[in-house]
Parts: C-alpha cells; sequence; structure tokens
C-alpha cells in the first residue's frame, strides 16, 4: 500500500466530549453548587467584614460560644465554631460520599481508561502545593510542617461560583474533568485527615460506631427511606465516630458509601439512573450547599487582618506564604504537569476544540482552596489559634489570586468557548437529548 494511503493511527484524546447523560448529570450538579458557591462568599465575605469592625469582639465571642455537654461521658461540649466544623461539615461529606459512590459505580471513575487523568492530576495536584508548603517551611520550626496538607484542597463550590461570576461556558468535557478532579481530591483529603491529623484513638468508640453505620446500611440497601430511622441512626455514628478520635467528618463519608447506587435500562438510547443516591443526594445537597457550607465558612473564614500593614506582615509569615504559593502555583504546575505527562506518556492528543491554555486555566481554577483547607488548619494548628488565623488569611488570599489568574485566562478563552457551547447544544438538539433530561428535571 503507498505510504499516502495508510490509514492514519487514531490517538486517544485528551478530555474528548463524553456522554450526554454524564454531562447532563455534572451540568445539574455545578448548576446547584454554583448557588451554594454564592451563598458560600457571600458568607464568608460577611465574616471578614464583622471581624474587622469595631465590634469584632462579638463575632469572636459567638465562634467561640460553647454549646453541648457531656451526656453519658461523651465530649459534645464545643464551640459554635467546633459545632460547624466537625457537625455540618459532615452533612457536606456525606454528599461527598455519595458523589464518590455514584463516581465509582456508575460515573468515569468506574473505567480505569478515564479513571486514570482525574485521579493522576488530582495526585500531581496535591503532591506539589505540597511540597512547596514544606520547602517554604522546612527552618519554620515548632511544628509549622503539620499545615503541609492546607494548600491540597479544591473548593468546587466556590471554584464554579467564579465561573458563574466570569459567565464563561467552560467546555462539558472541561467541567466534567473539573467535578471529577475535585471529587478525587476530596477523597484523598479525607484520607489524609484520617490518616495524618487523627491523634488518639478511641478504639472502643471507633468499633461501637461500626453497629449504627451497619444498621443504616442495612437499612439503606433494603430502600428504607424513613427519616425518622435514618437520621436517629446517622447520628449516632457521627457521635461514636468524633468520640473515637478520627474527626466527625469521616463519618459523613463512611455514610454515604452505605448509600447504594443502582443503574436502570436505557431509555431512548440514553442511560437514565436512579437509586437511594440519587434520592440522598437530591435531597441533602441543598442542605450542604444551602447551610452547612456557608455557616462554617462564615464561622472559619473571620480573621482580623488589622489593615494593609497587617495583611502584609501576615503574608510574610512563612505558613501563609507557603499556602498561597502552594495554591497559586502548585496547584496549576502539579495537574497541568501530570496531564502533560500523562499525553506524553500515553501519545494522547488534546481534543480539536481545545488547547493546552484551557487546561492551565483550569488547573488554575483548581487552585480554589477553601472550605476543606480551612478545614485542614484548623486540625493542624487548633481552631483560633494565632497560626490558624495565619492560615485564614492564606487561604483567603490564594484562593482570590487563583481566582482572579483564572478568570483571566479562561475570559481570553470566552469566544471559542461559546463557540463550543453553541455546537454542544446543536449536537444535542439533533439527537433529541434536551427533551429527555428536561422531563427528567421536571
Amino acid at each position: 500500500m503507498p505510504a499516502d494511503r495508510v490509514p492514519p493511527v487514531n490517538k486517544p484524546a485528551l478530555f474528548a466530549r463524553g456522554s450526554w447523560s454524564e454531562t447532563s448529570r455534572v451540568t445539574t450538579i455545578l448548576r446547584k453548587e454554583t448557588v451554594g458557591g454564592v451563598i458560600l462568599l457571600v458568607a464568608a465575605g460577611a465574616a471578614l467584614i464583622w471581624a474587622n469592625t469595631p465590634w469584632s469582639e462579638s463575632y469572636f465571642a459567638l465562634r467561640d460560644l460553647e454549646i453541648g455537654g457531656e451526656p453519658f461521658g461523651l465530649h459534645l461540649n464545643l464551640t459554635v465554631g467546633a459545632w460547624a466544623a466537625d457537625g455540618l461539615l459532615a452533612i457536606f461529606f456525606l454528599v461527598v460520599g455519595l458523589e464518590l459512590k455514584r463516581e465509582f459505580v456508575a460515573g468515569d471513575l468506574r473505567d480505569p481508561s478515564r479513571a486514570a487523568l482525574p485521579i493522576a492530576a488530582a495526585v500531581g495536584g496535591m503532591v506539589v502545593p505540597a511540597l512547596i508548603f514544606v520547602l517554604v517551611n522546612l527552618n519554620t520550626g515548632d511544628g509549622a510542617l503539620r499545615g503541609w496538607a492546607i494548600p491540597t484542597a479544591t473548593d468546587i463550590a466556590f471554584a464554579v461560583a467564579v465561573l458563574a461570576v466570569i459567565s464563561t461556558h467552560l467546555p462539558s468535557a472541561l467541567r466534567t474533568f473539573l467535578l471529577t478532579l475535585a471529587v478525587v481530591d476530596d477523597l484523598l483529603a479525607i484520607t489524609v485527615i484520617a490518616v495524618f491529623y487523627t491523634v488518639d484513638i478511641n478504639a472502643v468508640a471507633l468499633a461501637l460506631a461500626l453497629v449504627p453505620l451497619a444498621l443504616f446500611t442495612v437499612c439503606v440497601q433494603r430502600g428504607v427511606q424513613a427519616w425518622w430511622v435514618l437520621i436517629p441512626l446517622a447520628l449516632l455514628t457521627w457521635v461514636l465516630v468524633h468520640e473515637s478520635g478520627v474527626h466527625a467528618t469521616v463519618a459523613g463519608v463512611l455514610l454515604g458509601f452505605a448509600v447504594p447506587v443502582r443503574r436502570s435500562a436505557r431509555r431512548r438510547g440514553v442511560e437514565v439512573e436512579s437509586g437511594m443516591a440519587e434520592y440522598f443526594e437530591h435531597r441533602i445537597r441543598p442542605v450542604s450547599a444551602g447551610i452547612a457550607i456557608p455557616v462554617f465558612a462564615f464561622f472559619a473564614a473571620g480573621v482580623s487582618i488589622g489593615g494593609l500593614s497587617g495583611l502584609t506582615s501576615a503574608l510574610s509569615d512563612p505558613i501563609a506564604l507557603g499556602i498561597v504559593l502552594g495554591l497559586v502555583i502548585g496547584k496549576p504546575v502539579g495537574i497541568l504537569g501530570v496531564t502533560r505527562v500523562m499525553a506524553s506518556v500515553t501519545r494522547a492528543t488534546l481534543d480539536a476544540s481545545l488547547r493546552w491554555v484551557d487546561v492551565l486555566g483550569m488547573s488554575m481554577l483548581a487552585g480554589i482552596g477553601f472550605t476543606v483547607s480551612l478545614l485542614i488548619g484548623d486540625l493542624a494548628y487548633g481552631l483560633g489559634s494565632d497560626r490558624d488565623e495565619l492560615v485564614k488569611v492564606g487561604v483567603l488570599c490564594g484562593s482570590l489570586l487563583a481566582a482572579m489568574l483564572a478568570a483571566v485566562v479562561l475570559l481570553t478563552r470566552n469566544r471559542a468557548y461559546r463557540r463550543i457551547h453553541v455546537q454542544e447544544t446543536a449536537d444535542a438538539d439533533q439527537d433529541g437529548v434536551p427533551d429527555i433530561y428536561q422531563s427528567r428535571q421536571d
């Protein structure tokens, strides 16, 4: 066969458009996260303003107000800020557990070939920021290196809120990758919290926690939806995990993993999923995005900056500096670097509609670390400590800078994104897909 007639070798494409069922699911989730992200930003902004007014003492007094007691010898006498971090964030991590379960059972992560890229990119986006933080704080001493994991997290709600503000039509493949990356990122963060930030373990309490968790699992596996049965079991699991010394938010993940994901038949050529996981997520995600995360952000983001001089002084501290550099430089370098390596190793090419600058913008967007970063900061240095205040300055400034840089990069490509969006919409109309999904949403 002549050389010019040799058929071209089909190379795998990075960020190729996925199925419409997956695209529709991701779009729906990100739409909900956008609303939650806006509420989160308002809550964090309100905390910052209050903490830097003449009435700042009332804010910190409210945050440090102790509520609860020690019934049956349980250590539940916590401050309002601790209740938000340990209690309300468990709801957020329950949603994370549900999303992880769905991704591993019925989503992109069930396919090793599709899961390899977001998993590797998430690991790169965790390792490089951690290394930067450690290098900056090698000589800081006094336990400063305990905060190595602070700049490793991505806040998906904050990120999609930024996308909503700058009104960019990020292509569906990049949106799916961003959400999957954030899901894997959350899994790694949960592992870090459970392994590296658990000091003393009460083995008896941890073993007892398995009892209500097992009962909860049996109930949801059998389709029980009665909240008067499930909520007490979930609360008891949370209490015992909290008592065990493992961070209580891990209980939320375990409860999410317990919920089954069932896949139904194809309808009009489109795979439609249903089951307990979807039922739970539909009802709990609004509570998580609209109440749990904003309340936590309100009590976690408040920091007295002390004017421009105070901000400058805080950012010159190695801990705050390490966080900012980790989020702004470490995240995009880790994610983009691993993606380029994966492309080289697998000999894959970018989808024809995308450029590497698009991946760079998305990687910068992943540098927005807020909710989990603040939580790890509390665990590393103690809620309300001097270093915890530095963590808040570093996380807020780093996330804001990452958001601004990502916005600049993505806005330069917005015209191209609109063309891709129009083409995707036209393809969907041709296939009759939107009507199906509209009926599902209604």
